[in-house]
């Protein structure tokens, strides 16, 4: 597999003098401020599932539908609005998705039952999926091609930090102030980050070759579907765990809920390490990272069906998990901004896409396993078979891609 990080550069690259390295790093910091935003949402919700699900009078295997609505969106809306969005420019489409985006969570934080709040958050996904693929092909247009694996990783980098600070701080205040609270919250970091992208994010004219045509061009490739695949299958496995994480707390730890923010806080921290290590390994070699990142997944995650009964093995395993995961999902968007080809919009856009389905998936069967009276601790065997899946398609990948090589030399 070649090691570079992408086969059709997004941009060109900038050299940067020490006046635009402080204008590339103040518009990095405004990206990563919209996946800040978004992670938090999107894991606030696993948090303070018991207390969403009394709110809106549904049990909780139920209210984990409402994750599952929140993926759903991503997965609807990253295609759709890559595919329409193509020729706009890059910025005003960033400022449009998140003022979508503060929109959405404001109607979460109004819904005033399990049917309004579950659509509230299918129309709260919409942006997600295109936010984060046009924010690293911004930001990986910004520096030189042999650093861009290190630039996505910093936009990406918000996500982990949301479940350091955000994701914590939002549990809280739904356990005190009320879950809709939490979602409040969201809409200001959402506000917040227009106004950064409008200020620091530099213009940029729209390609003027892109075409909805040209972006779906990137559904001919295979390689492009047995990445998404990858992060669908593969991913889903940290979902299944994760989505339970509130209550395989308090019912197989055996703690109070007022600790499941420190496994969240554990779980944050581990994607923050993560993420800045997976930038690194992208630019050494992308293909050979997400293949140890997938074997660690299998593993941690058979490993919390034991650690989980105890608090600091627990922490540790919840920790290692978020940490190859964030590898995983690095990895993962590079590898897909390297098969698209010329359709970089859509084929970054997707990787969320393909994430979320994981997420509606891991929720999905998690929850189903549980239903059937098997434990909280199901949902991580489940999970490790899902890695294992995930393993053997990157197993045909790799084969498909010898194959075409050795056509190609013939």
């Amino acid at each position: 597999m070649t090691n570079s990080a992408t086969t059709s550069a997004p941009d060109r690259p900038t050299t940067t003098s020490p006046r635009s390295t402080r204008h590339v790093t103040l518009a990095t910091i405004a990206l990563a401020m919209g996946g800040f935003a978004i992670g938090t949402t999107e894991f606030v919700t696993m948090g303070l599932l018991p207390e969403m699900a009394t709110g809106v009078g549904v049990p909780i295997p139920t209210a984990g539908h409402v994750i599952s609505a929140y993926a759903l969106g991503v997965v609807v809306g990253a295609p759709l609005i890559a595919v329409f969005g193509a020729k706009l420019p890059r910025r005003g489409l960033l400022l449009a998705l998140m003022l979508a985006f503060a929109v959405g969570n404001g109607g979460s934080a109004l819904a005033v039952s399990y049917e309004s709040l579950t659509a509230a958050r299918f129309l709260a996904g919409l942006p997600h999926g295109a936010f984060f693929g046009v924010a690293s092909l911004v930001a990986a247009s910004l520096v030189e091609t042999h650093r861009r694996g290190r630039a996505v990783s910093l936009v990406m980098l918000g996500l982990p930090v949301a479940n350091v600070v955000g994701v914590p701080a939002a549990t809280w205040m739904g356990q005190h102030l009320g879950w809709r609270s939490a979602y409040w919250a969201v809409t200001v970091l959402g506000l917040l980050t227009v106004a950064m992208v409008a200020l620091f994010v530099p213009r940029a004219d729209a390609d003027p070759g892109a075409t909805g045509r040209r972006e779906l061009g990137a559904f001919a490739r295979p390689q492009v579907w047995l990445t998404l695949l990858v992060g669908a299958v593969g991913f889903g496995g940290m979902f299944a765990m994760y989505s339970y994480i509130a209550p395989t707390v308090t019912d197989v730890t055996g703690l109070s809920s007022s600790a499941i923010p420190l496994f969240l806080l554990a779980f944050g921290l581990g994607g923050v390490l993560g993420t800045m290590l997976g930038g690194v390994l992208a630019d050494w070699s992308i293909f050979r990272s997400l293949i140890a990142s997938s074997v660690a997944m299998g593993l941690s995650l058979a490993l919390f069906t034991v650690t989980a009964k105890a608090v600091v093995p627990g922490l540790l395993t919840v920790f290692t998990i978020a940490t190859v995961g964030s590898v995983l999902v690095v990895n993962l968007q590079m590898r897909l901004m390297q098969v698209a080809g010329d359709a970089q919009t859509l084929g970054a856009a997707m990787n969320h896409a393909s994430l979320n389905a994981a997420n509606a998936l891991g929720a999905w069967l998690g929850g189903l396993v549980i239903a059937a009276g098997l434990g909280y601790s199901a949902p991580s065997w489940v999970g490790a078979g899902l890695s294992l899946a995930g393993l053997l398609v990157l197993a045909v990948s790799a084969v498909l891609h010898r194959r075409t090589t050795a056509a190609a030399r013939v």
